[in-house]
């Protein structure tokens, strides 16, 4: 039936298909004469006229419906990708079982090869910067400029190196030389954070403790959403450059720099000493030169796509949604109420209380 009312709907594809009609006689309830299948001229203009009266009909029924009505056209289709978005039903057991083993395998190894200081080479890697001043100042930019130059200077690459070697190798070379790195600076910042000139002493002030911790928590919910995508962080799923939109986004396209700048000032008020204010100097600046080697980056992979997005969201948290440029919708929180979003939650209050336990390991390698 839904071949014969196409056709009779539209009186020249009855002209153009007379040769492919093919009509098996018990799908059809009635009888069909043959002036149903080869009508008249006068016939067609009718049934014509009717098609397009009905037509017509339905278009005004659709444009004055409630739903169209209700779709205003200030809230854009979505271009990028929907951040923290963690579906069960999309998830692998084999996946997540070899994940775990990535992860005890990688641990395994950067303790054998690096933290250990019998095995390790992280220990000579930090003398041999404290070498070249006895400023702890001096040295812990120096620690940060060298994990920024890996860190960045890969990150630039990453196309290239992609084409060169496939992305889950790329990846590994990627993590390989920036998580030692990383964990010397962190290890290196934690024996040090007091050492130096004092500038400021405010601990004393009522209420600057719970301000300071509460900064702290809050930086850790402005990670790049890319973060929370474990499997392709270990290279299980294939790693990808992605263009995203939705949650934090929508606040500040750079949520790991704000984030970044946050932590930076609430330790460095808390504290108040030149050291920490090195630290932050040196990691806010990494943040601000991936500003713009992340557009850069993003532009070149996404094009014309990249710059919808960047129209509609911006560096500073909440200007785009002043501006006018950016519509949060009316269920905006949901966004949040996301897998990713209550791990984070955890394990920032985990570390919260962990700190003892963190402050006795790095103590104990000398660094």
């Amino acid at each position: 039936m839904a071949t014969s009312s196409v056709l009779l709907c539209n009186p020249l594809s009855t002209l153009r298909r007379r040769r492919l009609i093919a009509v098996p006689a018990a799908r059809f309830h009635t009888p069909i004469s043959v002036a149903t299948l080869f009508p008249s001229s006068v016939s067609l203009r009718r049934r014509a006229a009717n098609c397009s009266l009905r037509s017509s009909t339905n278009s005004l029924v659709r444009s004055s419906s409630p739903r169209n009505v209700e779709s205003p056209a200030d809230e854009p289709t979505p271009i990028g990708e929907d951040s923290a978005l963690f579906q069960l039903e999309n998830q692998k057991l084999s996946s997540w079982l070899y994940f775990s083993v990535i992860l005890g395998v990688v641990l395994f190894l950067l303790d054998l090869l690096w933290i250990d200081n019998s095995t390790g080479y992280g220990k000579a890697f930090v003398d041999s910067l404290s070498a070249v001043s006895d400023s702890h100042e001096v040295v812990m930019l120096l620690l940060i400029l060298a994990f920024a130059t890996v860190h960045s200077g890969l990150a630039s690459v990453r196309d290239a190196g992609e084409k060169l070697v496939g992305e889950r190798a790329f990846r590994v070379v990627f993590a390989g030389l920036s998580l030692p790195l990383a964990v010397s600076t962190v290890v290196y910042f934690i024996n040090h954070r007091y050492d130096g000139t004092q500038l400021w002493q405010l601990q004393s002030i009522s209420g600057l403790h719970e301000v300071v911790w509460l900064s702290n928590f809050i930086s850790f919910f402005l990670l790049y959403p890319s973060t929370f995508n474990l499997l392709e962080v270990a290279a299980v799923d294939k790693p990808k450059m992605h263009l995203w939109e939705s949650g934090i986004m929508r606040i500040t396209r750079h949520p790991q720099m704000v984030g970044q700048v946050m932590w930076c000032v609430a330790h460095t008020v808390w504290i108040g000493n030149s050291v920490v204010l090195a630290a932050s100097v040196g990691l806010i600046a990494h943040h601000l030169f991936g500003v713009w080697n992340g557009d850069r980056r993003l532009a070149a992979r996404y094009g014309e796509a990249f710059e919808a997005v960047k129209g509609r969201t911006s560096v500073v948290p909440f200007a785009a949604i002043l501006d006018g440029r950016q519509k949060l919708p009316k269920d905006y929180y949901k966004e949040f109420l996301r897998l990713p979003y209550l791990t984070i939650t955890a394990l920032t209050l985990g570390a919260y209380f962990a700190h003892p336990l963190m402050q006795a390991s790095s103590y104990g390698l000398h660094w």
